[in-house]
């Protein structure tokens, strides 16, 4: 396992580098700059310039670039330009937020994707499979915002069980955390958990459809067996890779959900990074992003590499 282990780590840093340099390049792409923006509207020209001094955007790109790696070795993210403060502290405090936000998310990705794959795979009964593929089509055909719409339109405002948008803390008050965490969660978790749910269904039926299989049934083992301790188990592996890759789609869409139920998230902050023209904050915010895309892959790699020894041998 230590050496599937380094064989994976060079491509990840590999991708760190490349979106290191693909993300700053981009935001100096976009129109708009930010010493014109903090320099005022009625600001004349010697103004603007000084503001780009003193940002150090006057100096050549590849410099901004070896500066910007360089606060990044040394563990100092630096000043914000236009939100205030150093972005350390502005990520520190939103990252909590973000990060309870997608645990959840992700909890009811596998909660509601495991059943809804299990029942479809390997009920007799031809509706519950059809409704299996029903609901998963309606979660994928309609986009988060609508949904997030709905659940506050159903939950919040008519049947009044749950806040239409906030936060609080787990560890301040636990029970009120989990009803405005409910919602919003819940939102991000549908896409993923169709998916997910889908692969799973697929996955089962191929590992029913296998010789193993008859010949078990054959031999009198039950059928609630053959599919929790082998169909299943056949199906784990490829379902996490699916998993592992909907993390991506977690994260990607808190940034979204976020705005819908005013969560006080890393989604705002980079909306505002944007807005702004924030390069710190919006560069840094977006490497942390790939970064922990990148270890989510790397650990759904191992265990991957995990469940099937095959992988590993290879």
């Amino acid at each position: 396992m230590r050496t599937f282990l380094f064989k994976r780590l060079p491509s990840g840093l590999l991708v760190l580098a490349l979106a290191s340099f693909l993300v700053f390049l981009i935001l100096r792409l976009i129109p708009g700059d930010p010493a014109t923006s903090l320099a005022g509207p009625d600001a004349g020209p010697e103004a603007v310039a000084a503001v780009r001094a003193r940002l150090g955007l006057d100096q050549p790109l590849l410099t901004q670039y070896a500066g910007w790696l360089g606060h990044l070795a040394s563990g100092d993210l630096g000043p914000s330009y236009a939100i205030g403060g150093q972005v350390a502290d502005l990520i520190g405090n939103g990252l909590g937020a973000t990060v309870q936000l997608t645990l959840g998310a992700l909890l009811l990705v596998v909660l509601i994707a495991l059943p809804l794959g299990v029942a479809g795979a390997t009920t007799r009964r031809r509706p519950v499979s059809a409704a299996v593929n029903a609901f998963t089509t309606a979660v994928l055909a309609v986009p988060p915002f609508v949904t997030g719409v709905l659940l506050v339109l159903v939950f919040a405002v008519t049947l009044g069980l749950l806040p239409a948008g906030g936060h609080e803390s787990l560890l301040d008050q636990p029970d009120l955390a989990v009803q405005y965490l409910l919602l919003p969660a819940v939102c991000l978790a549908l896409p993923s958990a169709a998916v997910l749910a889908r692969y799973l269904k697929d996955g089962i039926e191929r590992a029913l459809a296998e010789d193993y299989v008859r010949t078990a049934t054959a031999l009198g083992v039950s059928r609630r067996r053959i599919v929790w301790q082998h169909a299943l188990p056949n199906a784990l592996p490829s379902a996490v890779t699916v998993l592992g890759l909907q993390v991506g789609q977690l994260i990607a869409g808190a940034v979204l959900v976020e705005r819908i139920f005013a969560w006080p998230g890393l989604g705002q902050l980079i909306e505002q990074g944007v807005v702004r023209r924030d390069y710190p904050v919006v560069q840094d915010l977006l490497l942390l992003i790939v970064a922990v895309y990148v270890a989510v892959q790397l650990l759904t790699d191992l265990v991957y590499a995990w469940l099937d020894p095959r992988i590993r041998w290879e």
